[in-house]
């Protein structure tokens, strides 16, 4: 299997009296197909080690390698192209604009690739089928379930079908049936090749991952089947 995501060495550390070490000397290699949980009590780094998977913030030291390209050979621009082409991300807020039908929510996420208009409505209908909501294609973020919207956000992140899915807490606002539902659409995805990686401090979604990387500390201190 190729990797898709590779972390060396990397740490975060932040300014102040004393310095906070967020991530301490991470390592961390994700391959092709795997589906991985990250847990962690609150404060262990897990926040800081998503953003900077993402791309969304870069290490203090260390190496990160996206889908092959080295983040901190890239400027900015690129850093946000890599993420329009290579990453999606779910978080936990959904981010769903409310004046916008689910399918025109999921389209935004193809507007930075330069396709038109048509295609990426066309495309946006075909991912929200394939996370279950063919039947809410027209329906606004108000006139749907916290699940529902869950599930918007998912099909916005695997539309321009990325090198890995990174979900940040994604059944934190949902209750318990709904959140088990979306845990067996995460599963159902990752069995049609999609990589995610899943950062969770529920024992049960981490369950469900073929891996599981416990943070404590800013530290990894357990990586196994």
């Amino acid at each position: 299997m190729s990797v898709v995501l590779e972390l060396a060495g990397v740490c975060k550390t932040y300014p102040g009296e004393p310095p906070v070490e967020s991530l301490r000397a991470i390592d961390l290699t994700v391959e092709d197909g795997e589906l991985l949980a990250i847990l962690g009590p609150s404060g262990s780094g897990k926040t800081t080690l998503l953003h900077i998977m993402a791309a969304l913030d870069r290490p203090t030291s260390g190496s990160v390698r996206i889908a092959g390209y080295d983040t901190s050979a890239l400027s900015d621009r690129e850093l946000s192209g890599l993420r329009a082409y290579r990453l999606g991300v779910v978080f936990q807020q959904f981010f769903l604009l409310d004046n916008l039908s689910a399918r025109d929510n999921v389209a935004s996420g193809l507007l930075y690739q330069g396709i038109a208009a048509g295609q990426r409505r066309a495309r946006a209908a075909r991912a929200l089928d394939r996370v279950g909501l063919a039947h809410r294609l027209d329906h606004r973020p108000p006139k749907l379930s916290g699940g529902e919207r869950q599930r918007v956000a998912i099909a916005r992140a695997v539309l321009g079908e990325p090198a890995i899915v990174l979900a940040d807490e994604p059944t934190g606002n949902l209750d318990s049936a709904a959140g088990g539902q979306l845990v067996e659409l995460l599963q159902d995805l990752n069995r049609q090749g999609t990589t995610i990686v899943v950062i969770t401090h529920n024992a049960e979604v981490a369950a469900a991952a073929q891996r599981r990387i416990v943070l404590r500390d800013g530290r990894v201190v357990a990586d196994a089947a």
